[in-house]
């Protein structure tokens, strides 16, 4: 009861602290990483709700990702409002979703995942040879460009994706995907429909990664269209949620922060093999913490529990 108590009050507390940042810090490396934290929270929180809650592994996530970065870009810079651009930008993506959602869940297991990764790379490919020139901030935007109004822009994005994660979970579709990934067939068996809650999962992921995007295209001043399709988004993503955990709702964030705090320390120290560091890290996550950090936090507090009770009760704990 305390601890259900507690929680709300530690996230409100966070977030009043995330919005006095700029306020209060006028160091702009801070909010930049910020930024960067938030937009990696956003891309792993919507990866983890088709592949952590619903166990269907997609490697093409970043095609949604680019898709909302696309279309918010150009909409953005046609002259359109920026959240009517956003709001676009995650549509293209679900259109996408439903575009490739039902042949592709027609492959199984590994043969879904190389799918996915396949119309991601194809994506990939066409935009860089339609857009192989940089996408710069027009003389009228860059001229006014602030980095506060997209750090709160870019917060109450993140604040949203989350939500929107919990609401989903807790509600009988989050059930639903749950009892797709643990059984497929025995969730069929029960009435539960295996296609629909995947198709579900999969545009809910692609909305929420497409105002990520989005969110992406408004931050920065200049980068190649091509960008944002990388694979590296995929696979950020799913890192991330390993290693804070898959199937929770704060582990795509532990994870964002963990992952960003130390590939910014090894871009000091070890920028010529942050990508063997990492990639050691998630085998070493896989077959030693299959449940992330957050497992990790929960067996710490067994464990101080445990000796607590041995305390009160004088007994010798069970070998």
């Amino acid at each position: 009861m305390r601890a259900k108590f507690l929680l709300p009050v530690f996230i409100a507390l966070l977030i009043i602290l995330l919005v006095l940042v700029p306020l209060g810090i006028k160091n702009d490396s801070i909010v930049n990483l910020l930024i960067l934290i938030m937009i990696y929270a956003m891309m792993a929180s919507s990866w983890n709700i088709l592949g952590g809650f619903t166990g269907q592994t997609n490697l093409g996530h970043a095609a949604f990702f680019g898709l909302g970065a696309l279309a918010t870009r150009l909409l953005w810079f046609s002259g359109w409002n920026i959240f009517l651009s956003l709001l676009a930008g995650a549509l293209v993506a679900v259109a996408f979703a439903f575009l490739i959602g039902a042949p592709a869940f027609k492959l199984k297991g590994a043969y879904f995942a190389i799918g996915t990764l396949a119309l991601s790379q194809a994506l990939f490919v066409t935009v860089g040879n339609i857009f192989p020139t940089i996408s710069s901030l027009p003389a009228k935007y860059l001229s006014t460009y602030q980095l506060t109004p997209r750090y709160y822009l870019i917060l109450g994005l993140t604040i949203f994706v989350v939500s929107a994660c919990y609401f989903l979970v807790k509600s009988k579709y989050g059930l639903g995907m749950m009892a797709v990934r643990e059984e497929e067939d025995a969730a069929e068996s029960l009435g539960i429909s295996a296609l629909k809650h995947k198709l579900l999962a999969l545009v809910a992921s692609a909305f929420l990664a497409g105002l990520a995007g989005g969110a992406f295209a408004f931050y920065h001043v200049g980068y190649y269209p091509q960008f944002p399709f990388s694979p590296v988004w995929t696979f950020d993503s799913l890192t991330m949620v390993y290693i804070g955990g898959t199937g929770t709702i704060i582990g795509p964030i532990i994870g964002a922060i963990f992952f960003v705090a130390l590939k910014e320390l090894l871009a000091i120290n070890l920028a010529d093999y942050h990508i063997l560091v990492f990639a050691i890290l998630f085998i070493s996550v896989v077959l030693f913490l299959p449940g992330g950090l957050v497992e990790a936090w929960t067996k710490i507090r067994r464990l101080f529990r445990r000796k607590k009770d041995v305390k009160v009760t004088g007994l010798s704990p069970k070998v």
